[in-house]
């Protein structure tokens, strides 16, 4: 809420809610390009956007530079005040569970988020409903990361291995079934 106390009255921009949250803005931005991708039909627009704050963590930056459409794009402030107010009740409950431990080294951190978060978002070309499990671990990624939970950190890339483990599983399956299907296509 303290954010939004210096807001401008009519309207916010992503770039000025970007700046305001200093080294916090990737976390929030892969957190909102996710929390989209759960919708069906958003879901191939977030695999597109997810790659770009993530090579931009691996490559160190200090908060992501967005294309200008992007940046410029606004709320009203009234209704982002609303949606604090509606979201803070449930933040306080996840705080319960999600808080900050175990802190680490933040460069660090940042360039293994970035690098795992750009691995899973490659894995989100998969058609909805099979790209749930990469998406929410990257939702899972970016809380720890946002209230720097090493805890939370470490138990998130284990469930990001798992989550690229599946999909290439499942890609190899699918070569193999076709070499199998090409192969008895070529027999007499």
């Amino acid at each position: 809420m303290r954010l939004l106390d210096d807001a401008p009255p009519d309207r916010v921009s992503l770039a000025w809610l970007i700046g305001r949250l200093g080294k916090r803005s990737f976390g929030l931005l892969i957190l909102i390009v996710a929390l989209l991708g759960l919708a069906p039909a958003i879901a191939m627009l977030a695999m597109l956007l997810l790659p770009f704050p993530a090579l931009q963590m691996v490559l160190g930056h200090e908060r992501p530079s967005l294309p200008d459409f992007l940046a410029r794009r606004s709320i009203s402030t009234p209704r982002l005040s609303r949606l604090a107010v509606w979201s803070i009740p449930i933040l306080k409950r996840m705080e319960v569970l999600i808080h900050p431990r175990w802190p680490t080294p933040f460069e660090v951190t940042k360039r293994l988020v970035g690098l795992t978060i750009l691995l899973l978002a490659v894995t989100l070309i998969a058609p909805f409903p099979f790209n749930m499990l990469p998406t929410l671990v990257i939702i899972l990624i970016a809380f720890a990361y946002l209230e720097e939970d090493g805890l939370l950190l470490c138990a998130s890339i284990p469930a990001a291995l798992l989550s690229l483990s599946i999909t290439a599983g499942a890609v190899m399956a699918t070569v193999r079934t076709m070499g199998f299907l090409e192969g008895s296509w070529t027999r007499p």
